[in-house]
Order: C-alpha cells, then structure tokens, then sequence
C-alpha cells in the first residue's frame, strides 16, 4: 500500500472540521440538558399552579430522564447511518414545539407529555457522542469527549436565569425565552457543521482510525449479539452511575438545599451552581487526563472518593443522648450549609473526572462500536437517573429522611463497585 500524501487542504478542513465539532456540539448538549431542568427550578411555581404533590413532582422530573434513555440507544444508531450532525439537528427542532407548549399547559397530563417530547431530544446527546467520537480530534479524543460531556453545565444555565425570568415576567414565558437560543444553535449546526460523505459504520470505523473493523462491519446489524458480551457492559454501566447520579442531582438539589436549609429557590439553584460547575470542569480534566495517560485505575480512586463524600452527605441532623459519669450528655448534628457545600463541591469534581476519564477509556477500547456502547452508557445512565427522583421521594415522604437520595446513591456505587471488583477478578489479565 502506497504511504498517503499530506495534503494541506484536506488537514486545514479537519481542523475546522475538529474546532465545529467541538465548540457546537456541546452547545447543542447544553441547551438540550438545560430545558431538562425547567421542571426542576420552577418546581414551586408549578406545584403552586397545579396543586399536585411530591410524588407527582418526582414523576415530572422523571419521565424526560427516562424518555431520552430509552431512546439514546436508537438515535445513536440512526446518527451512523444518517450522520449524527442531521440528528442533533432534528432534536433540538424537535423539542422547540414542546417548549412552547410546556408555556401554555394547563393540566398535569399536558407537562407529563411535553416532558416526554423533551425526553426525545436527548437523541441529540448520543448523536452528539457519535458525532465528536467520529469527527473530533483523535489525538485530544478525550479533550473532545470531555468538552462534549462538559454540555451538562446547561443546568446552571437554567439555575442563574429562570430564577430570574420568573420573577421578573413569571414562569410561563422562560421556557419561550430557551426558543431563541435553541434555534440559534440549530441553525449555526446547519450552516458550519457538515457529516461525512458516507455514513456506513466503515466509514465510522475509518473515522475513528481503525484500519480493521473485524467482527463489527456488519455494523448495528449484528448489534444484539454484540450486547451479549459482557466486555460492551462493563465501562457502560460504570459510567452510567456518575451520569445519573449527576443528572438527577442537579435536579433534586435546588428543592433539596431550599427544604433543608429554608433558602428561597432562586437562592438554592445559585448554590448548587457549584456543584454542576464542578462535575464539567472535572468532564474535560478527567478526559484530559486520559489522553495525557492512560488512567486505567482512576475509575477505583475516583469511585472511592465519591463513594466517601455520599457517606458523609448522608447523614442526616440528629440528637444523641450518652450517660456519661455526671449525667446525661447529649450531641446534637446538623451540617450547615458551608460544611454540605464542601463536601458536594469535591464530589462534584471527582464524578466529572470520571465521567471524562471513562468515556475515554470506552472510545480506547471499544472505539468501533463506540455508538454502540456510547448509547448504552447514556441508556442505562438515563434510566438509573429517572430511578433517583422516586428514590429521593421514597426517603422523604416515607421514610422521613431527607438525606435518603444520598444514602441510596451511596448504596448504588457499592453496588457498581462490587461489580467492577467481579469484572476485575474475572478478567485479572486484562487491562480494568
């Protein structure tokens, strides 16, 4: 085989190929993540105007989480075969009529379904994946990921200015006022980004740097033998741990910090701005990291770290009596809100280093069937996120104790933990 010319033309499009790929495709992710958190930050306006109680919120909250789950999957493999920039751009106009629908509903059942439309759009999310795995920058693939994965901070988007706007004009027209910008975004798509000329998976394959596709250039034809190997699920459902748990985070925190310490809600939102800035800073170093090295244990500490903060975040305020030689003693415990942010802060950062990290390694390993378990990793991530909601319900309507979401997510890494500590024992050779 004849060595390829350099040709400077050719390159100077991949650069600018690279820079669109990662400058609008994280936008795109953004706008889409923020109008997930409408619900979440005009959750009081809501309850007060539709009279409906916890439960009802928490199924609110859920069901854009669990629509654009169920549907990662499918956009990721349409984004092969029709080119994932045609697929962010069909969602975000495909969320537009439901955002302004969400503004003139009036029943319960009219935001249940706009909130499903809202859920589709997350087919822009694994498009976008497919899109910056194919099109960005292989050398700095983790940079590029991590960027993309840093499209999360739409929630703090949401958090600094639908506090606002509802003030200032009420709730109705903000999700009006998210029409423009997503829009806009569509439209710089449409102009500036471009798909290749074939969108076969060898041309996904060839993308990606991979000069022998082997057992997967049948492409998502033979998809469903392909699941059945475990080596598909195992960084899968790592990740899908720290991207639920940071979706459902950051829309449980405002409601959260405003019950627990008495703070308005336009207050709580800008406190746990924080935290969402944190997990997106900690997307692009963790994916930084790993193209700088290969961090094939970070996944451990990382895990450990967090695993740590959740333990102590679950602890609710109590009253603890001893006898002691003169008498009762008696300990009281309440985290102020300083010693909770320290802890969210930190923790915030160790999930987005490994959500950047992880997404790195699955591009490393499974870079041919990255759609493939791209969309399985946001799949099962949006179905534990739209778990959490009712979780969080379940610890303070039932069980009394607010704290129980981060007990429960405490339980969940333990689980997952186990499970990477069985795949590393399974596999003792093999690079975990």
């Amino acid at each position: 085989m004849m060595p390829l010319r350099e040709d400077p033309v050719r390159d100077a499009e991949g650069g600018y190929r690279s820079l669109v790929v990662v400058v609008l495709s994280p936008l795109a992710f953004a706008l889409v993540f923020a109008c997930w958190t409408l619900f979440a930050v005009l959750g009081l306006e809501l309850k007060a105007a539709l009279g409906f109680g916890e439960v009802a919120f928490a199924a609110l909250l859920a069901v854009p989480m669990l629509v654009g789950g169920l549907a990662s999957l499918p956009m990721a493999g349409l984004a092969v075969k029709v080119g994932g920039r045609k697929v962010m751009l069909g969602c975000l106009l495909w969320i537009c009529p439901f955002l302004w629908w969400i503004s003139q509903a009036g029943h319960y059942l009219e935001f249940l379904l706009a909130g499903a439309g809202l859920g589709l759009g997350a087919g822009s999310l694994a498009a976008g994946l497919v899109y910056v795995a194919t099109q960005g920058p292989r050398r700095h693939a983790g940079l590029a990921l991590g960027l993309y994965g840093a499209g999360m901070l739409g929630a703090g988007l949401s958090y600094l200015l639908l506090p606002l706007i509802s003030q200032a004009y009420g709730w109705r027209l903000a999700p009006q006022l998210y029409l423009l910008p997503v829009l806009l975004v569509a439209g710089l798509l449409w102009l500036f980004a471009d798909d290749p000329v074939e969108t076969t998976p060898r041309t996904v394959d060839e993308a990606l740097g991979l000069d022998d596709p082997g057992p997967v250039a049948g492409g998502w034809r033979g998809a469903r033998e392909r699941l059945a190997c475990w080596r598909l699920w195992r960084l899968a459902f790592v990740y899908s741990f720290f991207f639920g748990a940071f979706v459902a985070l950051a829309l449980w925190l405002p409601g959260y910090l405003a019950a627990q310490y008495r703070l308005p809600l336009g207050s709580a939102a800008l406190w746990a701005l924080p935290f969402t800035l944190a997990v997106g800073l900690g997307q692009v170093l963790g994916g930084a990291l790993a193209d700088w090295r290969d961090f094939q244990a970070l996944r451990w500490w990382v895990s450990a770290f967090v695993l740590v903060c959740l333990f102590l975040l679950s602890y609710p305020p109590f009253t603890m009596q001893i006898q002691g030689v003169h008498g009762e003693l008696t300990l009281r415990f309440s985290a102020p809100l300083w010693w909770f942010m320290a802890l969210l802060v930190p923790m915030g950062l160790g999930m987005g280093i490994g959500k950047g990290s992880l997404m790195r390694l699955i591009h490393r390993d499974h870079g041919a069937d990255m759609p493939l378990v791209g969309g399985l990793a946001l799949t099962l991530g949006g179905l534990f996120a739209a778990l959490l909601p009712m979780m969080f319900v379940l610890g303070n309507e039932w069980i009394g104790i607010r704290s129980a979401g981060f007990m429960f997510l405490y339980g969940s890494l333990v689980v997952c933990m186990l499970v990477m500590l069985a795949d590393h024992a399974r596999t003792p050779r093999a690079a975990t």
